[in-house]
């Protein structure tokens, strides 16, 4: 797969909203990327959230090769990642996002399978 350069805006616009949708809770998802853009997310049975933590349920994840990493939103405004957070980071994935509250453009953050902060253009 290629390298992640960027985020489809429509994709974006998705997580954002069900950020809100969800607020207190924490969502979470897997993204699925094409020639390097992220395009969709993945919402797999059985994951679990509440104000605390989400839980993907990753052997639900079917086969397939355009899935790139994760997302997941937090209730504070914070957009750094946990521990727990970086484990998941280091075994699934190359880009993970975190959408903060208050859940818009400017309150999400990418980062690489070590928990490093990575640039992503916003696309479309």
């Amino acid at each position: 797969m290629s390298r992640i350069f960027g985020v489809e805006r429509e994709a974006l616009e998705f997580m954002l909203g069900v950020s809100r949708s969800s607020h207190p809770n924490e969502f979470a998802g897997v993204l699925r990327a094409e020639r390097g853009l992220i395009r969709e997310v993945l919402v797999l049975p059985g994951t679990f959230s509440s104000d605390r933590s989400a839980v993907l349920r990753l052997h639900m994840l079917p086969i397939d090769r355009s899935a790139c990493g994760t997302v997941h939103s937090h209730p504070s405004p914070n957009p750094s990642p946990s521990p727990e957070d970086l484990s998941l980071f280091a075994k699934f994935g190359r880009v993970h996002l975190i959408i903060a509250f208050p859940y818009d453009g400017r309150s999400w953050r990418a980062y690489d399978h070590r928990g490093a902060e990575m640039a992503l253009r916003v696309v479309g």
